[in-house]
């Protein structure tokens, strides 16, 4: 089968002038360079070097090179399961109404625990937040944005905003108020 070359480079700082241009080879089979490709075609992906970024990026972040396949996938202490947002919907509609937010806490304290335990992130500290919502994007929770004192989440992974409100309260170790009950879902910071 026919083989497609890709040649990265890696620019490392020499000088304020100066570069040196590290290069490596990477040989995909046919079909692999012919999926990059549709991809690009197709307008979900702008490139190659971008994409083989992108993978990185996942691969560093979801500690993807401690992952044993199949289904065992951890990033750090915690156990990653690949499900349908459906499941998750059915749980939290079998919770009654009255326990969403405590049950989001709860779980919000486990991520604290997470983060805290596996990269070392102290998830109540401000300054850390944009390395927290980096977090769960890669994980799939949904896009967050802070905004002055509002935190917006779009595309969220679960639509309950109770529910969400009580897990960031615990995880960022604040008080919000829920001010939209559909996506974007907004927050306001309280203290």
């Amino acid at each position: 089968m026919p083989k497609s070359i890709i040649g990265i480079e890696w620019r490392e700082k020499m000088s304020s002038k100066k570069r040196s241009v590290k290069r490596t080879t990477i040989i995909l089979e046919e079909e692999e360079r012919e999926y990059i490709d549709s991809l690009i075609k197709q307008g979900r992906e702008p490139g190659i070097k971008p994409l083989i970024s992108k993978m990185l990026d996942v691969y560093r972040n979801m500690q993807i090179y401690d992952w044993k396949y199949p289904g065992e996938y951890y990033i750090g202490i915690s156990r990653i399961a690949l499900i349908n947002v459906e499941f998750l919907d059915i749980l939290l509609k079998n919770i009654p109404k009255e326990k969403w937010k405590e049950v989001g806490q709860k779980i919000g304290e486990t991520a604290n625990i997470s983060l805290e335990a596996s990269i070392d992130i102290k998830t109540a500290n401000r300054e850390k937040w944009p390395e927290v919502f980096k977090r769960l994007h890669v994980q799939g929770f949904g896009d967050f944005y802070l905004k002055d004192k509002f935190l917006i989440i779009r595309t969220p992974l679960i639509n309950n905003s109770e529910f969400l409100c009580g897990f960031l309260e615990s995880l960022l170790g604040v008080s919000l108020e829920v001010r939209t009950l559909t996506p974007p879902l907004i927050f306001e910071i309280i203290n």
